[in-house]
């Protein structure tokens, strides 16, 4: 079941996303602490972003976090609980970010990690842009990923309707996507 998190999932979301930067993305240490994370999922992520979780049996599995600004929409975390990757967790959650989200839809990972990068490529992502990682906190290489879908001749983006600016700044911090 996708649904909105809460404060009082804060524990789950964390370990969800420090186990699976540990597992899955070690070649880009994490630059705080777990405790600071923990933290920072509690007091930031979670009261001043939108994030959707996927509980199943009573436990968190995986998590995202989603931002609207001037450039479009954000995908700004994405994790799976590390032992339960392949089973299309983080496909349902993208689902629901192109069913939820105003177009364009963009995100940031590690150019070095391959696996998510194939991830996003299967779910129509497509690389528009490489860093050097100088703007992000691991200092790793880093690509831009955009989806917009493809829309008949003369149709409006967004079917029309308005699409939000601001950005909350709810997911500057601490971490940062992969």
């Amino acid at each position: 079941m996708i649904r909105a998190a809460t404060v009082d999932d804060a524990a789950q979301v964390a370990e969800i996303y420090i186990g699976s930067r540990k597992r899955h993305v070690a070649f880009a240490p994490l630059v705080h602490s777990d405790a600071e994370i923990h933290c920072w999922v509690q007091q930031v992520l979670i009261p001043r972003s939108r994030v959707l979780v996927v509980e199943e049996a009573g436990r968190i599995v995986a998590m995202m976090a989603v931002s609207k600004t001037d450039e479009g929409s954000w995908i700004d975390q994405l994790y799976v609980h590390p032992d339960m990757t392949s089973r299309g967790l983080g496909a349902a959650l993208m689902e629901e970010a192109k069913k939820e989200l105003p177009q364009p839809i963009l995100l940031y990972t590690f150019q070095q990690n391959q696996r998510s990068r194939r991830f996003y490529e299967r779910q129509g992502f497509v690389a528009v842009g490489f860093s050097d990682g100088n703007q992000n906190e691991e200092r790793c290489p880093d690509v831009l990923y955009r989806w917009e879908q493809k829309r008949p001749k003369g149709t409006a983006p967004n079917g029309g309707r308005a699409t939000p600016h601001g950005n909350s700044g709810a997911t500057e911090g601490p971490p940062s996507v992969s």
